[in-house]
């Protein structure tokens, strides 16, 4: 029975995709003698968290008197930008609370739970984990393990080339590259080098509208793309922009959505530890080849999703990933997706 009412939590926190931000996708169901008396969801970042929405959208408030709510993740017990859920439950009536995942959050971690013991109230948990856990993969991954989840996206022929040497080579369809622009919403920043920038001039934005749309990060150690303000990143203000550099850079010139962050040097885990300081959870690296190559080097990666289009360039054209470094070492992955996309495929791999 926990199941069913778990299921109908886990679709009404999915009405809250794109819009919670930093925030958690979180669903909750409440029911009163085995019948469904109201649902909620948290549906925007700073807004009512699921289970205030819930009790407040209950049309018959009087059988929220030992009523159980199920929700997708551990109410909290703090104040943010809302009251903590813990005494809304509490002065609701409620009188046990199922709930699918702690939440990995220190600020939430274990302390929801143990208030609402301390008011008396039945507490359930782990209740279809592994499906809640889906929910908020970038968010527990932040958490869980104090970086950005990292996905390393490759547009690439079938011999593994991203482009001809000396110019821009659109590789996949128009079906792929639609799937890409929606991709790149399901991230809150994207990356790419400073050769992509001065090669294709991109917008590197999301087909996807948000109010929180994906961080532009830049990696230009000499920075090269400063010296350039008709590049699209400085002109389109609609998503800010991260560029890390090793140069002296004057930013009084610079638009107010670009931030230039200066480091000694401009490394993987020093670009990662700075996003984890800005709660930026999830990076969708774009490239290109020394870009991937320099993740792959660093470890830092979890996932790799490639777009492989049915062409071949062969010659001198650039490799999928490149650098001069020397190596030896297999890094192994598995497949957990292959889709066609028109004459596309896409493959993603996790590493094992």
């Amino acid at each position: 029975m926990h199941e069913m009412f778990m299921k109908l939590a886990i679709e009404e926190a999915k009405k809250g995709q794109g819009k919670t931000y930093t925030n958690p996708l979180v669903g909750s169901v409440i029911v009163s003698g085995n019948e469904v008396i109201s649902q909620g969801a948290h549906l925007e970042f700073g807004q009512a968290h699921a289970e205030k929405n819930a009790i407040d959208l209950c049309k018959t408030p009087e059988k929220l008197f030992n009523s159980t709510l199920y929700v997708t993740l551990e109410p909290c017990d703090h104040y943010g930008k809302q009251p903590p859920c813990t005494a809304i439950i509490s002065n609701s009536g409620i009188k046990c609370v199922v709930i699918g995942q702690l939440d990995p959050n220190p600020l939430v971690s274990g302390k929801g739970v143990e208030k609402l013991r301390e008011q008396g109230i039945q507490v359930i948990t782990g209740i279809l984990e592994k499906e809640v856990r889906s929910l908020n993969e970038h968010y527990n991954y932040f958490f869980e393990r104090q970086m950005p989840f990292v996905t390393l996206k490759q547009a690439m022929s079938a011999d593994g080339k991203i482009s001809f040497a000396r110019r821009r080579t659109q590789l996949t369809q128009e079906a792929a590259s639609k799937r890409v622009h929606e991709e790149r919403g399901s991230y809150q920043s994207i990356l790419v080098g400073s050769e992509t920038i001065l090669t294709d001039n991109p917008n590197l934005l999301s087909t996807n509208k948000s109010p929180f749309p994906p961080v532009r990060i830049v990696l230009d150690r000499r920075g090269r793309v400063l010296v350039h303000p008709q590049f699209n990143i400085f002109k389109d203000k609609t998503a800010p922009v991260l560029i890390f550099t090793e140069a002296a850079v004057n930013t009084e010139q610079l638009p107010g959505h670009v931030e230039v962050v200066s480091l000694s040097k401009v490394t993987i885990p020093a670009v990662l530890h700075a996003l984890l300081e800005r709660t930026i959870q999830s990076v969708y690296v774009e490239g290109g080849a020394i870009i991937h190559d320099a993740f792959l080097a660093s470890d830092c990666w979890e996932e790799i999703i490639c777009y492989m289009t049915p062409t071949l360039l062969g010659g001198n054209s650039l490799p999928a990933m490149s650098s001069n470094r020397e190596t030896s070492h297999l890094a192994s992955m598995k497949f957990t997706e292959i889709e066609k996309i028109g004459e596309d495929f896409r493959i993603v791999g996790r590493r094992e």
